[in-house]
């Protein structure tokens, strides 16, 4: 009887040993899955510019913008900040507005497709003051 019991561990081991290798499988693929990228607080937007970004709208207000460009093709408002998006025929270009109603100013400009080693394309912008603003 006792080499009976010795088979009846023997049995349950290869069990257990590939239930151990199947947890341990789990838990590396869990430890490898890349953590989920944080999203920037709403509201929050560059305080200064970035490098090289046209300072030609810079605290530029809403009416001036809109004097400069026409109406936008899109508005978006979240939180504090509003964002206004403009339809060119070869790009896109965004304005993003911090202040009171009515004294909002320009804090931030970005064009689709971008610029080299910039947020905007000056002659994206350069090409949507010349002409109409398409509207989608």
């Amino acid at each position: 009887m006792v080499g009976l019991g010795q088979n009846r561990r023997m049995i349950r081991r290869p069990y257990l040993s590939r239930l151990a290798v199947l947890m341990l499988a789990l838990l590396a693929a869990g430890c490898a899955a890349k953590a989920p990228a944080l999203r920037p607080a709403p509201g929050a937007i560059p305080a200064a510019p970035p490098r090289g970004e046209p300072s030609t709208f810079y605290n530029m207000s809403a009416p001036s913008l809109r004097a400069a460009l026409g109406m936008p093709a899109f508005v978006r408002k979240d939180g504090v900040v509003e964002m206004w998006r403009y339809d060119g025929a070869a790009c896109r270009a965004f304005f993003f507005f911090q202040g009171a109603a009515g004294q909002q100013v320009v804090r931030h400009v970005e064009t689709l497709p971008r610029g080299v080693a910039m947020a905007a394309d000056s002659a994206c912008l350069t090409a949507l003051q010349a002409g109409p603003a398409k509207t989608s």
